[in-house]
């Protein structure tokens, strides 16, 4: 067994790992930061094995409002940066702040267990083992696919995870199921390549168009003026009206729910593809027989694969009961486990960019780890805190009841809470 080390154990290095490591070394905390991978970038490096990347993937956040304090994305990146390129930010951010030096390389967490002194051991992959004091799981959601089952269908059958490249789509008869970002945008590489192209929606979604008067709609919505949520939710339907029309001339059923009550669609070009006739929107799917798939409005498609985008589940496999459910981890703001010395970074669901939310997270994490040692008084509080808040950080919207929902914050409610309690405890946020 290792010698204990009174340390925070970071795993993980993509941004929200990155966003921790930055938070820990600027106050001089001790740490050791470890990546299953050969590299930096987490999820956003199409080469790291389970990474649910695709070729045409482009960040749904602006370049604008999405970097990290300090280190804004490069001038020249579009408005919507490819995913090559969020991998070339993060790896600069990596080396700006001499984080990749502190970073062991393939070195993969298999199980984290808590010691009854209150310290955490670390096993890895290859038996070896380390102990720490606090540990900050920030290692993703989109690792763990949530696979449906299609009862009576023969024809294959896989999760967007799996998804690299349209060349896939060439001569076959290709359905998505779920709409999503993603499964939108890979919709929208059937509707190029596949010989026959279909999305299957459950529901109905306001697309929201990714730019507004020749503005991000992120960087539109910031800059206008402030208004209560309900006729934020009113105005805001009635221009996606008229810039889309009636969407359900496309096949599309129409909303069941107001605007900004699920998780945000930033695409219009599915529905250019849909006003083509390049791919096909049906409803929920019904039954299956062979490779013929039934709808809810009696409608068929013969299709020889079904790709599905039905999302991921929140799982932290190396820890699950420090963390709680698989769906969404039980963490005071996204980050505070309920067990003293567990954090998580990374876990927030949110309606807007998450870079800006993960560092202040993390200046949040890293000011309580320091409290533990410099202000025991400050830290015993905030523990306290951590067991009796319940904030709501709904922005008073009234998120869909779905597994993805559960747990959803509003990105400005979130902001404001953390500049408050930051406030109170006396910690700075980036």
């Amino acid at each position: 067994m290792a010698e204990p080390t009174p340390d925070t154990l970071v795993i993980g290095a993509g941004p929200a790992g990155l966003a921790a490591a930055r938070a820990l070394r600027e106050r001089h905390l001790p740490y050791t930061h470890v990546e299953r991978h050969s590299s930096v970038g987490g999820l956003w490096d199409i080469d790291n094995p389970g990474s649910p990347m695709y070729e045409s993937a482009h960040f749904i956040s602006s370049r604008t409002l999405s970097g990290f304090t300090g280190f804004p994305m490069p001038e020249h990146y579009p408005d919507y940066p490819h995913h090559t390129q969020i991998l070339e930010y993060l790896r600069a951010f990596a080396e700006h702040y001499h984080l990749t030096e502190r970073i062991g390389f393939e070195r993969a967490v298999a199980g984290i267990e808590r010691e009854d002194g209150g310290t955490f051991v670390a096993t890895y992959a290859d038996g070896t083992t380390s102990r720490h004091a606090q540990v900050i799981a920030a290692t993703g959601v989109q690792w763990e696919p949530n696979v449906v089952e299609i009862p009576g269908y023969t024809g294959e059958v896989r999760h967007s995870v799996t998804y690299r490249s349209a060349d896939e789509f060439k001569g076959r008869r290709v359905m998505i199921v779920g709409a999503g970002n993603s499964g939108c945008d890979i919709a929208c590489d059937a509707a190029a390549w596949a010989d026959r192209a279909v999305i299957s929606l459950r529901r109905g979604y306001w697309f929201i168009p990714k730019h507004i008067f020749g503005q991000p709609v992120d960087v539109f919505a910031e800059n206008g003026p402030a208004m209560p949520m309900r006729v934020e939710q009113a105005v805001f339907a009635r221009l996606l009206r008229l810039i889309n029309g009636d969407v359900t001339r496309l096949g599309l059923p129409a909303p069941d729910h107001k605007l900004f009550e699920t998780h945000p669609i930033l695409n219009d070009q599915l529905l250019h593809h849909l006003r083509h006739g390049d791919v096909t929107a049906r409803p929920a799917i019904a039954s299956a027989l062979g490779t013929t798939v039934t709808f809810t409005d009696g409608s068929t498609e013969d299709v020889d694969l079904i790709l599905l985008a039905t999302g991921y589940r929140h799982t932290v496999p190396y820890a699950q009961e420090l963390y709680g459910d698989e769906q969404h981890p039980d963490m005071y703001l996204t980050a505070f486990a309920r067990t003293p010395g567990v954090y998580g970074i990374g876990f927030v669901e949110t309606n807007s960019g998450a870079y800006g939310l993960m560092e202040k997270l993390a200046a949040m994490v890293a000011s309580h780890i320091r409290d533990r040692e410099h202000r025991p008084e400050q830290w015993d509080r905030f523990e306290r805190h951590i067991a009796t808040d319940r904030p709501d950080l709904s922005g008073a919207i009234r998120f869909v009841d779905s597994p993805r929902h559960q747990g959803y914050v509003d990105s400005h409610a979130i902001s404001r809470y953390l500049v408050a309690v930051s406030r109170r405890m006396g910690w700075e946020l980036p």
